[in-house]
Order: C-alpha cells, then structure tokens, then sequence
C-alpha cells in the first residue's frame, strides 16, 4: 500500500508514467492501473488482499464455521481431533493451514496484569542471577549474585556468590535482611527448584526442601514462592535480576573482580542513600527508615544460623558431609544423627552423643578428635587390629604421612609398628599439624623414625625457627 502510494505522489508531481515506474521501480502498467484506482487511504496490506481476495483460496476457510462451532462446544478440545473431525466433514487439506485456523479461534484466557504496591513490611523480593562480565584484558568470567530488594522501599541488596546452592541461599538472604534491620511478612522466591522438591502444575509446592525449611523457621520468616509463568504473583512488576544486569553489569567495564565488587557496593550506595528511585521517587533509604518499624527482628544473627542436615555414623566412627569425615564416638556406630552446619564449625549429634568439630573445606579434608581417636583404638580388639588402625589414622593425615609411613614400613619391615606407636601418641598430644610439620623435615633430611620426630619436636620448643 505504501508502494502504491508513492505512485500516486509521483503522478500527482507530473511526472510521465514511464519516469514514474523506472523512480518507484514498478511496471508501467501497474503505474496504469493504480492511476485509475481510488487513492489510497490506509497502509494495513493484509486487509487490502483480504478485502482484493488476492492469492490462492484458503481451503480451510470452507470450514471456518464448523471449527467455531467445535470449539464453542469444547474450547479445550485438542487440535488433532478436531482435525479428524473436520476430515470427515470433507476437508482434504493439509493440518497445518487447519491447526492455524484453530488456533486463531480458539478463546484465550487473558489474565490482566495485577499491579498494586507493597505496604510497609510487606514484601520482598529475592532471586539468582548470572552474567558473564567481560573484563578490560579480554577475559570472560561467569559472575553469579544473589539480590534482595523490599517492595515499599526499593531498597536493594546485591552480593556476588560462589554457588546457587540452598546453603548459599539461605546465608545470603540472612546477611541481607539482617542488614535492612528484619524481615518483612513474606519473602517472595522466583526460583523455587532451589527450594522446593516438588510442586503442582499451578505452581503449589507440595514439598519443601528440608534445610532451606529448618533455616527459614530459625529465622523467624514467611516463604512465598512466584510460579515462573505468573510474575504478577510477585508483588512487583520489575523483573530484579534483569534489574541488576541492565543497570550496573551492561553498562560498565571493570579491571578484574576486585574493581567489580568495589563498584557493586558504589552502585548500591548511591542507589540506595543518595539517588531517588524511578518508581516512587524517594530515596530507598529513606523510606527504609519508615518501613523500619515493621520489619521484625532475625530470631538468629546470620554467623549463629545452622542448617539441620539429617545424617549418619559410619561403621570407621566418622559422619561424612560434603566428602568431609568427622569424627564421632566410637559408641554412636550406625546411629542415625543430625548435623547442624554453621559458616565455620559443624556439630553433629547422633542420640545422647555431640561433637563439634571446625569445618574443613579443603578437598577430601577431615576433622578427628583426640579424644575419639583414642576411643576408636581402644575399642578394636587385639594387637594387630590396634596397629593397624592407628597406623591408618596417621595415614588419614594427608600426603606427607603416606609418604613418610611408606619409608618407614619399607626401611624396617618387621619393626615398623614401634614407630607408628610412638607416631599415633604424638599426634594425639601435639596435634596433626604438630606432627605433619616434623615428617616434612623427615623428608627433607631423608631420616625417618619416630625418634627423628620426637627430637625435631624438642629441637621446635627450644628453637621455635627451626620448624615452619
């Protein structure tokens, strides 16, 4: 139509028919007919050919009615029969032009858009996010961050994190609330595989994660998850993460991860105490200070709070979490126990029998009480079993131990269980890394025996250099 238009501009400009085809690059003849048409009055093309019935028949068109009349009787019918009801009324064409026809007309729930603002101490709103960040030098790294942000205020909490694990979702949400003072009535999830097991089609979870669960009622807090496909449940139409990436990630350039993070907090700040917010223009900070007086108080600070994971004493008196053994008493084998993680210790209960150990975090890296240890040999019988065990108990130190033993048992085959007598109580009154330290200058000096151990040790509290 626009094409047909400019046609009619040329001629109304003078132009001869022939100069008009060869400017508006149509043939002379169609310059022709659209001098003896009506001008144009409209651009919409496909209402011109529908009106011009330009093109091949529709064949399904034929049956425009009997397929209305399928779906004012069973809208949800299915696509497939209503073709095959179609088909025996006589229709020959192809189901692709009827599945079209169809979805055309059938009626479709349209759902309005709920907006409405979040009282004081209402809502807030949390969720994942990742982006890759491509530094000044070229290189590309994956940043993943977790953000928080209060419906009445704005304001808006940003931490980059390692994991979107449940641990991290729970340690990250607690630092941010504890920072805006409390927690609103309801803290609003978009992402509910992080913490829910299982849910209904409308989105209703049937079953919560267990230690996302515990953590929210130490807490003290109210969960209500978004179903991805109904972001109008969120209580705010902005999409958080999109947020964050569209506001600080794609419009600025960063040196490495240590200029990123300075700038996430400056962004932060200025967005949260010093530049009024687009949607309720007022500063977040100052509306925090209204909104303060309904957040309720964390029941937990966030370095006190404990994830309770259900757990088990192995037969070698040990709980493994996260491919980390801890020790327990040799009295609590095969006891079902609960392990309650914090940020930097782990303590386990299994019946009337506690330990705490700190947590280790190193790969393959564990945590043995003395006092456990020594349960553990003197609960094996016989001499050889005792031997043995301690001798693996030394081994369970790492490398340096391996290697050292190996010598050890190699150089004196059929003496070796002195030394690794003489090794086990060493370790159990100075320590592993006491000990560790001394088989590393056994290495070094290529000596090895308990005896060299023992004096390297005198030689440490008399010259405290001589060991580092």
């Amino acid at each position: 139509m626009l094409k047909r238009h400019e046609v009619e501009i040329l001629l109304k400009a003078g132009h001869a028919k022939t100069e008009v085809a060869r400017l508006a690059g149509v043939s002379v003849r169609s310059v022709h007919r659209i001098a003896s048409e009506a001008p144009v009055e409209h651009s919409d093309d496909a209402r011109e050919r529908g009106e011009r019935r330009i093109g091949r028949p529709n064949r399904v068109e034929d049956f425009r009615k009997l397929v209305l009349a399928i779906l004012e009787e069973k809208a949800e019918l299915p696509s497939l029969e209503i073709l095959r009801r179609v088909r025996e009324a006589g229709y020959r064409g192809g189901k692709t032009g009827l599945y079209s026809l169809v979805a055309s007309l059938r009626p479709k729930g349209i759902k309005p858009l709920v907006r409405f603002e979040g009282l004081p101490g209402e809502f807030s709103q949390h969720d994942f996010g990742q982006i890759d960040v491509e530094f000044i030098d070229g290189t590309v790294r994956r940043i993943r961050f977790f953000a928080s942000r209060l419906k009445y205020s704005r304001f808006l909490g940003v931490s980059r994190v390692k994991d979107e694990t449940v641990e991290t979702l729970v340690r990250t949400l607690a630092q941010h609330l504890s920072r805006w003072g409390g927690a609103p009535l309801v803290c609003v999830f978009d992402r509910p595989r992080t913490i829910a097991l299982r849910w209904r089609r409308n989105g209703e979870v049937t079953e919560w994660n267990p230690v996302f669960a515990y953590a929210t009622l130490e807490m003290g807090i109210g969960v209500e998850v978004c179903w991805p496909y109904r972001p109008q449940e969120k209580g705010s139409v902005e999409n958080l993460v999109g947020f964050v990436k569209g506001s600080f990630f794609k419009v600025r350039r960063f040196h490495d991860e240590q200029d990123l993070d300075q700038q996430l907090l400056d962004w932060q700040r200025e967005g949260n105490q010093e530049r009024p917010c687009r949607a309720t223009g007022v500063i977040p900070a100052l509306r925090l200070a209204e909104e303060a007086a309904r957040l309720r108080p964390l029941k937990v600070r966030p370095e006190d709070l404990a994830l309770r994971i259900p757990v088990y004493v192995g037969p070698t008196a040990t709980v493994l979490h996260d491919g980390h053994p801890y020790s327990m008493p040799p009295e609590a084998i095969s006891m079902p126990a609960t392990l309650y993680l914090y940020a930097d210790r782990v303590r386990i209960v299994a019946g009337r029998y506690e330990a705490e150990h700190p947590r280790q975090f190193a790969a393959r890296e564990g945590s043995t009480l003395p006092g456990h240890r020594a349960a553990l040999v003197a609960a094996v019988s016989g001499k050889r079993g005792k031997r043995y065990l301690k001798r693996q108990q030394l081994l369970d130190l790492g490398e340096v131990a391996f290697l050292y033993l190996t010598e050890i048992v190699h150089r004196r085959p059929r003496e070796w269980f002195h030394d690794v007598d003489r090794l086990h109580e060493i370790l159990q009154s100075n320590g592993p890394e006491v000990l560790c330290r001394a088989m590393e200058e056994g290495l070094k000096e290529q000596v090895f025996s308990a005896a060299y151990v023992e004096r390297t040790l005198q030689r440490s509290l008399v010259f405290p250099e001589t060991i580092q």
